[in-house]
């Protein structure tokens, strides 16, 4: 998908490199890009594969609750670095160069975005919620709209990065609610790293009790995990 740029890094030096940046190059320079880490996956679960394709077996066996996932790449050197800034180190900037990044991986945008929402103590500590800047950004890319207000997480828990896989299932139980609003056929969940998609089924399967036809995941990295 073209998309357009909606900012430019005013030092003229890749963030990462610091080498001269080139013309058309914004914020990265193109052999950074380059290097991020993108290998083939699965567009239905997010899972790295050895080619594209559009179900693994995984997902022919046991389909997640949403019907598309559209990552920027997988959660290693250097993007892993790039979403620690941006998330723990308060660089909320970055949310409009990876947005421009991931829009390019989109096909059909969702009009609707849904970012994952924080609890407000948790929000209120951070600073910012990472998931909804890059909702916005890339709204603001694709023509969308980034809705805030939808869903809500009303309790706190211990982070998923700190749990296990079963622990993050039981983390979530009766973590958040969707409040009411006349839904689209297609919709975005949108968040900055997915790891064992436990945050993203609870909110998948609270979408499909609204008759939701198309869900899709928006992440800027996907952990790679045994199943």
């Amino acid at each position: 998908m073209a998309v357009r740029s909606i900012f430019r890094w005013p030092n003229q030096r890749c963030a990462l490199c610091r080498l001269p940046l080139r013309d058309g190059d914004h914020y990265w320079c193109q052999h950074c890009v380059a290097s991020l880490p993108r290998p083939p996956y699965c567009r239905r679960c997010g899972a790295t594969t050895l080619e594209p394709v559009s179900h693994c077996g995984h997902c022919l066996r046991q389909p997640p609750p949403w019907d598309q996932l559209v990552r920027l790449g997988e959660y290693g050197f250097p993007l892993n670095r790039l979403v620690q800034q941006y998330k723990f180190q308060g660089k909320f900037w970055l949310s409009q160069p990876l947005a421009a990044l991931l829009a390019e991986q989109m096909t059909e945008p969702a009009p609707l975005l849904l970012p994952v929402p924080l609890h407000p103590w948790r929000r209120f500590i951070r600073g910012f919620n990472q998931s909804a800047l890059l909702a916005e950004a890339l709204a603001e890319l694709t023509g969308g709209d980034a809705d805030h207000q939808t869903l809500r997480r009303i309790q706190r828990a211990r982070p998923q990065h700190q749990l296990s896989r079963k622990a993050r299932q039981q983390n979530l139980q009766q973590a958040f609610i969707l409040n009411k609003r006349v839904w689209p056929d297609h919709v975005a969940i949108v968040d900055d790293v997915v790891t064992t998609g436990s945050t993203v089924s609870v909110l998948s399967q609270l979408l499909r009790k609204q008759h939701v036809a198309r869900i899709d995941v928006y992440c800027l990295a996907f952990t790679p995990h045994y199943r």
